[in-house]
């Protein structure tokens, strides 16, 4: 079987929202198409080069995505990547594809010069969180929102 991990291109939409879609029912939420839409163009725009994605091909079909945005942070004279989204398609999973979308992210901050990746996730999704806890580090940090 062959994984590429490849930057999303604008012939991606459709692959790019179903799977999209099926990554906000993992986490029982919803958003509206203009948000979607907004996303994607955003994911894909040249200019913004803070916003990015990237999507997984195994053996040419599309199984998992990932986004990530570059921001200042007030502790460090870098940038620090947040990794806001990760997908793998429930039929791929344990077969790597997490794996190497976080890898992938880990690589382009990399070569960005960003050496700080972080994420969340929600405590119940104990099968990711067996492989966050292999290749990074668990914070105390408690989030809150508004």
């Amino acid at each position: 079987m062959t994984l590429i991990i490849r930057p999303l291109d604008v012939a991606d939409q459709a692959d790019w929202h179903r799977l999209w879609t099926a990554y906000l029912e993992f986490y029982e939420s919803t958003v509206s198409e203009a948000v979607s839409e907004t996303t994607f163009a955003r994911l894909i725009d040249p200019a913004r080069t803070q916003q990015n994605g990237m999507i997984a091909l195994l053996d040419g079909a599309p199984v998992g995505l990932v986004h990530y945005i570059y921001h200042a942070h007030n502790w460090q004279v870098e940038d620090c990547c947040y990794l806001q989204d990760l997908y793998a398609a429930p039929s791929v999973r344990g077969q790597g594809i997490g794996r190497a979308l976080i890898e992938a992210v880990y690589k382009a901050a990399d070569d960005n010069g960003t050496p700080k990746v972080y994420w969340m996730t929600q405590e119940f999704n104990k099968t990711a969180r067996q492989l966050y806890d292999r290749i990074a580090q668990l914070t105390p940090f408690v989030k809150y929102s508004r």
